[in-house]
């Protein structure tokens, strides 16, 4: 019988997997890709503008949400590869509505960003 982990070791594994996957995401997926390079850019553009805490709050929570989203997209496309590769409508359809949910975070994102950016650079 083999003794089991401590709580911390297995939340250290836990991290661990977690960091793994969002490196996989970073270094496969386009579309977190481009997502990252939005983030590390409005990150300056707060930096350059000196947004308020508040602001800081409303757009680190839109970064999270929408890269987090996208990081569910993709597994829910993953899994719906591995289980019906050919291609499917229903499977498609599971895939639009994962995708809609991204484009729904990023449409939030881009009008936070408008309330916060707009009055600073005009």
């Amino acid at each position: 019988m083999s003794k089991k982990e401590s709580f911390l070791v297995n939340r250290l594994k836990s991290i661990g997997y977690a960091f793994n996957g969002a490196l996989y995401l970073l270094k496969t997926e386009s579309s977190i890709k481009i997502q990252f390079v939005i983030a590390l850019l409005i990150t300056v553009a707060g930096f350059y503008y000196t947004i308020s805490a508040t602001e800081w709050l409303f757009q680190m929570t839109c970064i999270g949400l929408v890269m987090s989203i996208e990081g569910v997209n993709t597994a829910i496309e993953y899994i719906a590869d591995f289980i019906h590769p050919e291609h499917h409508h229903k499977i498609g359809r599971i895939k639009d509505i994962a995708a809609g949910a991204v484009f729904i975070a990023s449409i939030s994102a881009v009008i936070v960003a408008i309330i916060i950016y707009y009055p600073k650079v005009f």
